[in-house]
């Protein structure tokens, strides 16, 4: 049963609560933009459940949401056969979610359109094979992939990541295994914390043919070790963001700044914020990012449901296009739909 009681800590980000998100009611800003949303997940897992219905019920909300891209998140994997081809699972459910909204029967928005699974890149050239798996079950949706390499040597910033292997995108292995994606068109998100983009710019210096995106503004930290040094970090970071906006091969996403992972205790309050509150702790984010890569780089994404712990999708996109306003309109379109719908190839009716 829904409670008002303070958001449980699932690691990097809130569980969502719907009756404490349904206490900030706003009107929808701009409704009829088109939004690609380039970045959501789907899972039934630990009691935590984000499906079809969910989605449609979020991106229905009042924005006009065209199209969405799924992103990978360890959902519905195979139970059984080898090892390696286990993630195709995933791909075949995502690609089962988007046959039933393409079917109509879920409102105008194409859920799905666009697929990035996972494949574990460190089997080298083994991972080809599954890569081509992927694409079969992706029934010409699949993208990509993401591998994320986030890691920290504090355990609280590192949480589930405590484990991943450290500096894994300089890993031989690894890189192997990434030279299978661009002779196949595929794509690479990468999820990783800000003390890593150095090694994401290395990565995409040796790869330029291989397009890269840069998933949470990079992840800044604010939590744990990084706790309470806003001024000191958001320095680095923006160092580290304008370095990696040189490689023409990279494109960066526009949010996941409402997980815990920043810092905020949006999700502790008795009210969710506002979207000019959040707009006002985001800005200087996104205003960097947008700066470095240029609009027709950077994309706004929902990151849902880890966002939702802190922000519904109404008050999430209406920050967005708070922090937008002061674009032209050819450059909130790159924004908003254009520069996802370039990047995941995606046909837009």
């Amino acid at each position: 049963m829904p409670s008002n009681a303070p958001a449980a800590k699932s690691g990097l980000y809130a569980d969502p609560r719907e009756d404490w998100l349904a206490l900030r009611k706003e009107e929808i800003l701009d409704p009829a933009r088109p939004i690609v949303d380039p970045h959501h997940h789907l899972w039934d897992r630990g009691g935590q459940r984000y499906l079809i219905e969910d989605i449609v019920a979020d991106v229905g909300s009042g924005h006009n949401v065209i199209a969405t891209v799924y992103v990978e998140a360890r959902s519905m994997y195979r139970a059984g056969g080898p090892e390696s081809l286990r993630p195709v699972g995933e791909v075949e459910f995502a690609n089962g979610v988007a046959a039933m909204s393409a079917s109509g029967a879920y409102g105008p928005a194409a859920i799905c359109a666009g697929i990035v699974g996972h494949v574990n890149l460190l089997l080298g050239d083994s991972a080809r094979p599954v890569l081509e798996a992927e694409i079969v079950a992706g029934n010409g949706r699949f993208r990509g992939i993401r591998h994320s390499s986030a890691w920290d040597a504090d355990p609280e910033v590192a949480g589930m990541y405590a484990l991943r292997p450290k500096k894994l995108l300089l890993d031989p292995g690894f890189r192997e295994g990434f030279a299978c994606l661009a002779p196949l068109s595929l794509s690479f998100d990468a999820w990783l914390f800000h003390p890593q983009i150095g090694e994401l710019a290395d990565l995409a210096r040796a790869f330029p043919d291989t397009a890269i995106v840069l998933d949470h503004c990079g992840g800044p930290i604010g939590v744990g070790s990084y706790a309470g040094r806003r001024e000191e970090i958001f320095a680095d970071w923006k160092a580290a963001i304008r370095d990696i906006a040189r490689c023409p091969n990279v494109v960066v996403k526009l949010g996941g700044l409402a997980m815990r992972l920043l810092g905020y205790d949006f999700h502790e309050r008795p009210k969710p914020p506002s979207s000019e509150e959040a707009a006002a702790a985001w800005r200087p984010y996104f205003e960097t990012c947008i700066e470095a890569f240029g609009p027709e780089r950077c994309m706004f994404e929902s990151n849902f449901p880890p966002d939702k712990g802190q922000c519904s999708y109404l008050v999430i996109f209406n920050a967005f296009k708070r922090i937008a306003a002061q674009y032209s309109e050819a450059e909130k379109t790159a924004l908003f739909s254009g520069t996802a719908a370039r990047v995941y190839r995606l046909e837009l009716g």
